[in-house]
Formats: structure tokens, sequence, C-alpha cells
């Protein structure tokens, strides 16, 4: 299943990103710290490196993340021109407090009140910008929801003389090349609910879960795990929480078991999971590669 979503008002949103970059001192970018290279948006990539502008990598809801995993994406990330990268919960305010000051570092140059440093807060849907903001702010600037594209337009605020932030909104990118990013984003809810099935999802979750976390979804649901594949964990799933299809004899509601996985995953109910590290991303990227393309006009 390739996922795919860019709702009209994101190709507003990008040509006024690139406007606004060009006022921007240091681009901000929030992750997901559970997904943090499916969850980089090459578009802002390339915006950023063509007015070579240095990079803030918040790798937030972190609580939620592997730490080790956190940690190893970090030291990735550190090794790139011209970024820093902090893990962080934008729910947390003395972690967010320290966002200006991580900033100032990129861009020393913009100190006081004559070189304001200026912030652009870039990022996916639903990864926190909204959060960050009115943390940043200290008072409710940008609606806030458990739902992808909340925000739908660009905003300037002013929170000092030292100190000026423009928020944008959610950006995915046309075409997202590579579906295992697809399923990753779609089970973090960054993806209208729209673009996919909840049971093709949490079917990608599930086996994620077998081969890395097994012992989170035993602990969560009470089943042993040996012996099972992702089909038979969503089915256990229904059978732990008496997910049942109403005149159909006791026949398993895999829907609704699918989104139990997918919620307690994204709640972190399940525990602190990191669906991809580097070394797992390089191997998927790797086996992508040698993948043969499918001819679909021949086929």
């Amino acid at each position: 299943m390739a996922i795919q979503w860019y709702p009209g008002h994101m190709t507003s949103a990008r040509k006024k990103a690139a406007e606004t970059l060009a006022m921007a001192d240091v681009v901000v970018e929030v992750l997901d710290a559970r997904l943090p290279a499916a969850s980089s948006n090459p578009m802002i990539h390339e915006l950023r490196s063509f007015r070579q502008r240095p990079c803030l990598k918040l790798l937030n809801k972190a609580d939620l993340a592997d730490p080790a995993a956190t940690k190893a994406w970090m030291e990735y990330f550190e090794q790139q021109p011209g970024v820093k990268a902090v893990a962080i919960s934008c729910k947390k305010a003395s972690d967010v407090a320290r966002v200006p000051s991580l900033a100032q570092k990129l861009a020393p140059h913009r100190c006081d009140a004559v070189k304001p440093l200026r912030l652009m807060i870039m990022g996916i849907p639903n990864v926190g910008k909204s959060t960050l903001m009115n943390a940043l702010v200290k008072k409710k600037v940008a609606a806030v929801g458990d739902q992808p594209a909340v925000t739908k337009s660009q905003q300037r605020i002013d929170i000092s003389s030292r100190l000026t932030i423009y928020d944008t909104p959610g950006m995915l990118w046309p075409k997202i090349d590579h579906p295992l990013d697809g399923l990753m984003l779609a089970a973090s809810h960054a993806v209208g609910v729209n673009a996919y099935i909840d049971e093709e999802v949490a079917t990608f979750l599930a086996g994620f879960l077998l081969d890395c976390y097994p012992a989170l979804l035993s602990a969560r649901y009470g089943f042993a795990t040996e012996g099972m594949d992702a089909v038979a964990v969503i089915e256990a799933v229904a059978k732990k929480r008496g997910c049942l299809m109403k005149g159909r004899g006791g026949e398993f509601d895999l829907e609704k078991a699918a989104a139990i996985l997918l919620t307690d995953y994204r709640t972190g109910a399940l525990g602190r999971i990191t669906l991809e590290t580097p070394l797992l991303r390089a191997a998927r990227a790797k086996q992508l590669a040698e993948t043969p393309a499918v001819d679909l006009e021949n086929d």
C-alpha cells in the first residue's frame, strides 16, 4: 500500500515558506522522535539549503521514543553541517525554554534588538509545532489538535525585541517515495485518516513490534508472541479486548482491534517505541534500491 496525502493548502504553504525563509536566520525543524528521518520533509532541507540556513532539529515526543534510538539519531544529525539536534517534549516547559538559546548558537550574529534572532518553525503535520509555539509564547496562539493539518496559515510573532518567530503549517511532500515511510507516518498520525486503512497500517506496526519490541506487546495485552505473525497479533488484540462483530457469530472485529493497537502506540500506552534507527533506515534503503522495479505497463 502506497500512502500519499498532500492537501491543496500545502502547495501555497510551501510557496509562502520559501518567501519567508529569506528573512529567517534559523530553521527550527520539529521531528517525531519515533521516526526522525521519515518525519523530515525533504522540501524543508531543499529550501534551507538554498538559503544556506542552519537548522535546529527538535526530536519531539522523545518521551514516547526509545531512548537508545533517540541518542543514535542525535549523533547522526550532529554529523551534518549546520545542524544541531536535541531531544525534547514540547509539553514540558523546561524543554521548550532551551530552544531559543540553542538556536542562538547557530546564529550568534543575531543577538540584540538591532538584529533580533528570527526563527522559522517548520515540520510535517501533527509533530507538535503548535504546542511548541504556544509554549514559546506562553499563551495560545496556535490551534492544537490530535489531527494532522490543524494549522493552515503562516503567522509571525514577536516574542521580544530580540526574538521573532514564524510559524508555518505542517507540510508533507507531493510524493512519498518509500512505502515504509508512508506506513510509519500513518501509524504516527501524521497523515489524514482518509489516506490509509487502519488494518493495513496496524499490520505493518504489529510486524515491526514482533521483530523489535515483542516484550511490549506481551506486557500490554497479556499474550505470548512466539510463533505469531502480524495478522495473528491483530487477532490476539481483538480477543483480549473483546472486539467482536455484532451478529456475526463471535467473529473478531479486526478493524476495531487495529484502531486499539494504533492508539496504544500513538499515546505511548504500549511503551517507548521508535520505528527506525539510522542503521535500520540504511538497511531499508539498501533493500529498496536492490528491489527490481515493476513495469506496470507490461506486467
